[in-house]
């Protein structure tokens, strides 16, 4: 069965900053489905749908949702828009080419979980994402969809732009916060989290910004068609960034599962340079290798667990047999040691130690007992550290040294590429 792609579907077909070109395109008919449906019915919706947060750690968002709509006092709706996991850009794409798309998303979350204030933090490196979002949002209060009493429903909510300074770090929640509250991008302790003590230590409802356009559609289509499209368990549209050693290189929306191996070859148009496919990254610089035999993995929550990988923030970065990984691995281990907000030891410290070692596997230098040190680094800092970058700091570098099988004597890596 084809699939017909709906979170993508104005890209390129409408004007940007033009309220009515989104209007003629169906824009704000979900909103309106929204108030005739109600908050209480709108989150119910969501549980049903099983709605899983596609920022990476894949929360259901209707928990999210009922959990601050039962606080009470005031609220807050951030749409996380900190794109920083390298090799991801499908944020930036969707608010350069359909901003309207992402403010109708937190509004209807505004809505649903009684918030009156709202925000969109995007990091500082976008600057025509920011200014095609704030253009909308200016659209939108002129014509009722932001203020007072949004469309005659007694609903207020204002929402405004926070601009990151291009901190990996705060692409955390909690860090965000801090951000937002002009504090140094530092993550917090949880508990508290962020549903009842989140920005301003206000209740607040925090998502991706793809999370929130899948929101437009499931309003206007209902749980059934969500849970459709995908497996089971882990239903829905999902945005794939694919690049790397691809023909076709991308934004590529497909059902929730869709098989990595369709993915590259049909999508993607198949591997470049060689021709042949030596590994795929999967879910980004945070993420994990897997090698060309996973080809026929689906690319959803539940099936890439059980082969010990993650879809992250929908990453697939390809890898062609004449790629040496050394150069790719020491890249890597330098982003997490510049990147680590340096708040906790064993990320602070692990990463400046998972960096050297890299360096000498890099220059072919190794030392006895390196790898093994790299290893108890790497579950160091996954279980001892405060957040997810140091929890996920080594993931890729210990996936690719296990997984391509690497010689520390030969320096070089035996299971590299498909064996056809």
């Amino acid at each position: 069965m084809s699939y017909q792609p709906v979170l993508t579907a104005r890209l390129n077909k409408i004007d940007p900053i033009s309220l009515r070109d989104y209007e003629s395109h169906g824009g704000f008919e979900a909103l309106g489905r929204a108030i005739d449906l109600g908050a209480e019915r709108l989150i119910e919706i969501m549980r049903q749908a099983h709605v899983l947060g596609r920022g990476g750690a894949a929360f259901p968002a209707g928990i999210k949702w009922k959990a601050v709509s039962e606080e009470s006092g005031p609220k807050y709706v951030i749409a996380n828009a900190d794109e920083s996991e390298p090799g991801t850009f499908k944020d930036r794409i969707m608010l350069e080419g359909d901003p309207f798309s992402l403010i109708e998303g937190l509004i209807i979350a505004g809505f649903a979980t009684g918030a009156e204030q709202g925000f969109i933090y995007i990091r500082g490196e976008y600057p025509l994402a920011i200014e095609r979002v704030q253009s909308a949002l200016n659209s939108c209060y002129q014509a009722g969809y932001l203020g007072r009493d949004i469309l005659g429903s007694g609903a207020n909510l204002n929402i405004e732009i926070r601009k990151g300074a291009g901190a990996y770090i705060c692409g955390e929640e909690t860090a965000l916060f801090e951000s937002i509250e002009g504090k140094r991008g530092f993550p917090r302790i949880k508990p508290p989290y962020p549903t009842e003590a989140g920005v301003f230590d206000c209740p607040t409802l925090i998502n991706n910004v793809e999370t929130l356009l899948c929101v437009l559609p499931l309003v206007l289509r209902g749980p059934n068609w969500f849970k459709d499209v995908g497996p089971e368990d882990s239903p829905g549209p999902k945005l794939f960034c694919l690049s790397g050693r691809i023909r076709k290189p991308g934004l590529v929306e497909a059902p929730m599962g869709t098989p990595l191996r369709d993915l590259i070859y049909d999508s993607g148009g198949g591997v470049s340079g060689s021709g042949r496919l030596g590994g795929v990254l999967l879910g980004g610089a945070a993420g994990m290798f897997v090698t060309a035999d996973a080809l026929d993995v689906n690319l959803d929550f539940a099936s890439l667990r059980e082969i010990d990988a993650a879809l992250g923030s929908g990453v697939v970065m390809v890898f062609d047999t004449s790629v040496d990984m050394k150069p790719v691995l020491k890249r890597i281990a330098h982003f997490f040691a510049h990147e680590s907000c340096g708040k906790c030891y064993p990320c602070q410290l692990g990463t400046q130690r998972q960096m050297e070692i890299v360096d000498r596997i890099a220059a072919n230098k190794t030392r006895t007992g390196d790898l093994m040190l790299l290893t108890d680094v790497g579950k160091t800092m996954a279980d001892a550290s405060i957040c997810g970058l140091g929890q996920t700091a080594s993931a890729a570098i210990l996936t690719a040294l296990e997984r391509f099988g690497y010689d520390e004597v030969k320096g070089e890596f035996s299971r590299f590429g498909h064996r056809q």
